[in-house]
């Protein structure tokens, strides 16, 4: 089994906003972060070595997965759908149709996040921390460093996401193993520049490389710095802590086709989000940092029994294509292990991302290799076995059944568990170099340099084989268009029209479904009505418009 970051840990408690939070640490075998859930474990009695803080680290990535894929169902997709990019297909979900009675202070998705942070990740990164500073077995203040570096760009990592989602949060900067009931919300540019102290701390200490993949390193720290550098207003900042990473010798985007499907027909688009394709080990050095996932057919892969579904994107974002019926009203699918999978349309790309961004015909992002909008027959008992599937508006629905197909959700056969399971198994990217380029041209534009910013844009439509643009063409939205082309999905795209201002707007232009009823007090979420009510010794205030 190559060493990579996928693995599994239980719970150790603490107390904060009336609620236990979440530690973790794991026994550490010849592979980092080998997923084998343990009972309860203690950290004093674990964090008393090298090897203990190892093992504590593989709850901060194990962390980030039960952010993204922890739990299943439509609740689990809140960062797309409501936003310009996403609406749900399914007819009978209502999320964030009506935002005005969606989106309120006791929704799940509205307490996952904020539990996320508060109760699983920063306990664990607080622990990290505090045990590293106060322990006297390291063998070098450089060794002690490294520890202490990667708790502080995860906690940094959920601040900034904490922030970008509900404003003014409460910093917690240390262990409470008592209960605390009197939490005041710092302001939001308090807690980016708290988060920017942790990365720049993260950035002097982490590592080059990393040493297996889906590690942090340097590179991660600096591209997240970048992003928070721009939310505090420090545009040139911005641009050298991007620069590092652009620079650093180590990365570089795939412009040729590589990997392990270069002898299949594709293009180095879809090579990016091939199976197997993540993994700077396979030759991709446009990753800086990705999650880890494997089958449970793969020891040390997903536990059975667990809440883990693999990767839910295959399953939310795909249409019933496997429902469409041929011109006789027979069944015109049928189930089969393949690329497609199963899904259910809990997510629909909106007609802003499947149509209106794709005015340059040469752009591969838009390949029939990238998104899929042709289907065939592949019933054999249907008289139409083999055809094209054509757009019958009696028989066929365009929001559930046939729409277009985002290739990149898409996983191998081997990489699927059954026609009926709608999940793969495929690496994820949580930060990528094409990203980089992107937010150091934001930071140019807002510098007052249009013509830099061309020049990193153009950078990503080049590979792309779009026409370049000028320096005139640059704005935020042209910025927000060529993000939905490189990173839909791959960002969090709540997160980024919320960081630059922009979620209501967007929104009411390009979603028809949620437009109507955005308000602009919900660019921000409400604070869970759950917090407020635990703070019984402090007010919690609510974020403006929420009752």
């Amino acid at each position: 089994m190559k060493k990579t970051a996928k693995k599994y840990i239980k719970k150790a408690a603490h107390l904060l906003l009336g609620a236990s939070l979440v530690g973790a640490v794991i026994s550490c075998e010849n592979d980092f972060l080998e997923e084998k859930p343990l009972d309860f474990l203690n950290s004093d009695v674990v964090l008393t070595n090298p090897e203990g803080f190892e093992s504590a680290i593989t709850g901060l990535y194990e962390s980030v997965r039960h952010l993204y894929f922890r739990e299943d169902g439509s609740k689990m997709q809140a960062m797309y759908y409501g936003t310009d990019v996403a609406t749900t297909g399914d007819r009978s979900l209502a999320d964030f149709k009506d935002y005005g009675t969606w989106l309120t202070p006791t929704l799940y998705a509205v307490d996952h996040y904020w539990n996320w942070g508060y109760r699983n990740l920063m306990p664990r990164a607080n622990t990290i921390i505090q045990y590293a500073t106060e322990a006297d077995f390291w063998d070098s203040e450089e060794q002690r460093n490294a520890v202490i570096a990667e708790a502080r760009f995860f906690r940094a990592y959920a601040y900034n996401f904490l922030a970008n989602l509900y404003g003014d949060v409460p910093i917690v900067d240390q262990l409470y193993r008592a209960p605390k009931a009197d939490f005041q919300r710092s302001p939001r540019g308090e807690v980016y520049d708290f988060a920017k102290q942790d990365l720049e701390f993260a950035a002097q200490w982490l590592p080059d490389e990393a040493s297996v993949d889906g590690r942090v390193t340097k590179a991660a720290a600096y591209h997240l710095l970048a992003e928070v550098y721009i939310s505090l207003g420090d545009y040139s900042a911005a641009i050298d802590a991007a620069t590092n990473v652009i620079d650093d010798g180590n990365y570089d985007l795939m412009r040729e086709r590589f990997g392990a499907w270069v002898d299949q027909p594709g293009d180095v688009i879809s090579d990016l989000h091939a199976q197997d394709n993540q993994n700077r080990s396979t030759g991709n050095m446009e990753t800086i940092w990705n999650l880890q996932f494997e089958p449970r057919s793969t020891p040390g892969g997903t536990v059975e029994n667990s809440k883990w579904k693999g990767v839910t994107w295959l399953r939310a974002w795909g249409p019933k294509w496997w429902e469409i019926t041929d011109p006789n009203g027979e069944p015109g699918m049928e189930l089969s292990v393949d690329s497609l999978g199963r899904g259910v349309a809990w997510v629909r790309p909106t007609n802003y991302y499947s149509y209106e961004i794709w005015e340059d015909e040469g752009d591969v992002r838009n390949s029939s290799f990238n998104i899929r909008r042709t289907y065939y027959y592949n019933n054999p008992a249907s008289e139409y076995f083999g055809q094209e599937v054509q757009l019958d508006p009696n028989r066929l629905d365009s929001m559930v059944q046939f729409y277009p197909m985002l290739t990149k959700i898409e996983g191998t056969a081997e990489y699927l568990e059954g026609a009926n399971y709608g999940r793969s198994f495929k690496d994820v990217y949580l930060m990528r170099l094409a990203e980089t380029y992107l937010l150091r041209a934001e930071a140019y534009f807002l510098n007052g340099n249009a013509d830099l910013a061309a020049e990193d844009i153009n950078e990503i439509r080049l590979r792309a084989k779009a026409a370049p643009i000028a320096a005139g063409d640059v704005d935020l939205d042209f910025i927000l268009d060529e993000r939905a082309r490189e990173l839909i999905i791959e960002e969090n795209r709540r997160l980024t029209l919320n960081r630059m201002g922009k979620l209501v707007e967007r929104t009411k232009r390009y979603n028809p479904q949620s437009g109507p009823t955005i308000q602009d007090y919900h660019a921000l979420f409400p604070i869970p009505q759950t917090t407020i009510d635990a703070n019984i010794e402090a007010e919690m205030s609510q974020n403006p418009g929420y009752l």
